[in-house]
């Protein structure tokens, strides 16, 4: 039973550890081009990856759904709900792979929140000619809740024209992959297509050392009688 609560308490420090760690990486990056560039700077890396700063109102990969309070609280209640089902994996001791993957997927659910919930209140505005700084609390540009995302990741992986021949598109520009995300929103996919592809029985409870120690125990004792 000791070795039991043991496994549990260590899956539940790495998981919470690594919840800290992705949301503190998500937030240093925020906070570095949110306070040195300008809305629609650009940074070359490559020609296929740049960073481009941009700020939206949406979820992830910068989408669009309803109004500001509406996708801060429904951020909110997933978060809560993410959370709580963590905590219940934790208990059932789930594989070492879900409980990480679950980790990632919380940590940028709540690293996009927190933009939602302080940015406003912590920063003067980011506009395409004046770079944002940090100002007293409850002094920036928006109420709570409705503090915009910053994001910046830009891969532009194939960036082309449509053909002059082709119909209603031809001589248009065509760009793959367009989106511009953040550290958070990465977290959150990547997490995602790995618990389809690597976990679909994650959650089943890890089998414990002690657990099968005791029950051969018992299976013994029972041949003897």
């Amino acid at each position: 039973m000791q070795e039991k609560k043991t496994n549990y308490l260590g899956r539940g420090l790495l998981g919470g550890g690594l919840v800290l760690v992705l949301l503190l990486i998500d937030q240093l990056i925020k906070i570095e081009v949110k306070t040195n560039m300008r809305i629609g700077d650009e940074i070359y890396i490559f020609d296929w990856f740049r960073i481009h700063f941009i700020e939206n109102n949406g979820m992830a990969l910068g989408m669009e759904l309803g109004s500001k309070i509406f996708l801060s609280l429904f951020r909110i209640v997933a978060v809560a709900f993410g959370i709580w089902y963590f905590v219940q994996q934790i208990r059932r001791a789930a594989s070492l792979r879900y409980v990480v993957l679950l980790s990632m997927i919380l940590a940028g659910a709540t690293g996009n929140i927190f933009d939602s919930l302080f940015y406003g209140q912590l920063f003067t505005e980011s506009t395409p000619w004046s770079i944002s700084t940090l100002t007293a609390f409850g002094e920036g540009y928006a109420p709570m809740l409705k503090g915009k995302v910053v994001d910046m990741f830009y891969f532009p992986i194939i960036d082309t024209t449509w053909p002059s021949w082709m119909p209603w598109v031809g001589g248009d520009r065509f760009v793959f992959f367009s989106p511009i995300f953040n550290f958070a929103d990465a977290c959150i996919s990547v997490g995602v297509i790995l618990l389809i592809l690597f976990c679909r029985n994650g959650h089943v409870p890890a089998p414990v050392k002690g657990d099968r120690d005791i029950s051969s125990e018992r299976q013994r004792e029972e041949n003897e009688m």
